[in-house]
Order: structure tokens, then sequence, then C-alpha cells
């Protein structure tokens, strides 16, 4: 309709998360990485050293391929580490990987935890992690004029799930995933030489 915002119509329902683990577990990195590579910050043109590795990771994310698609990720986050690039945003700088100096393994505060209570506590940060990339991801979608209108409920529901993060309830990853399943279907792929994503038009 003529004068109407270019904006995507919302889906009845948010798009359905894999149900393979490794599935799972790449797309919550593959999601917000997208994100990460559409930020300012890259003046619209990523390097094609970054996007040669997240291309790979889509490629094989989308043939089924999910062990090829984490290695592809873990070589575009070892890439977002490196000094000669600009730093990524908050919470976005958490999918970059450095590779540490080897050291000790008594250096790691955790490491005299009992193997269950290492595990819990990753895992608490990995959810926490997880959920402050989904809420950055969908402010921007919405700065963008991308439709988040659904997920916004998503989010609250996963924000209420995961509580304190002392112990992370399994609907949280539920919820997480259906939110990078969305993201992942909305938000347009980064290309060498800048995406273009329509801004909605100023308020009348």
């Amino acid at each position: 309709m003529p004068g109407a915002p270019n904006r995507p119509p919302v889906t009845a329902a948010p798009v359905a998360p894999p149900a393979d683990v490794a599935a799972r577990r790449a797309l919550r990195r593959l999601a917000p990485s997208r994100v990460a590579l559409l930020q300012d910050l890259w003046k619209g043109a990523p390097s094609p050293e970054l996007l040669l590795p997240f291309d790979r990771a889509e490629t094989a994310f989308t043939a089924g391929d999910f062990a090829g698609a984490t290695s592809a990720l873990d070589q575009l986050s070892v890439r977002f580490a490196e000094p000669r690039w600009p730093t990524l945003p908050v919470p976005f700088r958490d999918l970059r990987v450095a590779i540490p100096a080897p050291q000790p393994p008594q250096w790691d505060p955790d490491h005299a935890l009992a193997p269950a209570e290492k595990e819990a506590k990753k895992a608490g940060r990995d959810a926490r992690t997880q959920l402050a990339l989904a809420r950055a991801s969908i402010e921007w979608m919405t700065r963008r004029g991308l439709a988040t209108d659904d997920l916004a409920p998503t989010l609250e529901a996963a924000t209420t799930a995961l509580g304190d993060g002392a112990a992370v309830d399994p609907g949280f990853w539920d919820l997480i995933d259906t939110i990078w399943s969305t993201v992942r279907d909305r938000v347009p792929p980064p290309k060498a030489g800048g995406t273009k994503v329509v801004e909605p038009p100023p308020d009348a």
C-alpha cells in the first residue's frame, strides 16, 4: 500500500528451531554472527576475510553439515578477535574467541570445582550470553525496521525462564533457539560491499 512502512510481514508463528542438538548449537552462533557482521562499525562492507568463514558456515548449516558449520564458525570467532579489526560492541564481542597463551590449569579459577558444578557454571554463563545476544539482535532488527513484534514475548519468556541463571531450564534453550531461527530467517546475510537494510520512513 502506498506510504506504508517498508516492513516484512510478521509470520503467524516464530520459525521452529532445528531438532538436532549440533544444529541448535551452531545456530546459536550463526544467527548472532549474521547480525554482528551487519553492525555499523564495518561501514557496510565487512572484509572478505570475515565473510568467507561466515559464508562457509551458512552453506554447511543449510546442507545439514553442522560439524562443518561449527568449524567455520570457529574460524570466524578467531578472526573476530584479531586486533586489526574494529572491536565489536557488547554483547557481540562475546562471539570472538581469542587464542590464549598456554597456562597451567590451576590458573583457571574454576579448576578446583567438581565437574558437575563446573559444567553448571559454564551453562549459566552461556545462557546469559545467549540472552544478551538475543536482546541486542532484536533491538538491532527493530531499529532497522525488521519485524520483531512477535519476538518480544519470546524474549520475555526466555528472560523469565533463565531467572538468576543458577540452573538453566531446558525450556530456556527452546525459546532462545526459536528466536535465533526467526532472526536467521529475517535478517539478510552480509555481503561483500555491504548489505542495505531498508530503514522505515520517519514518522509524519
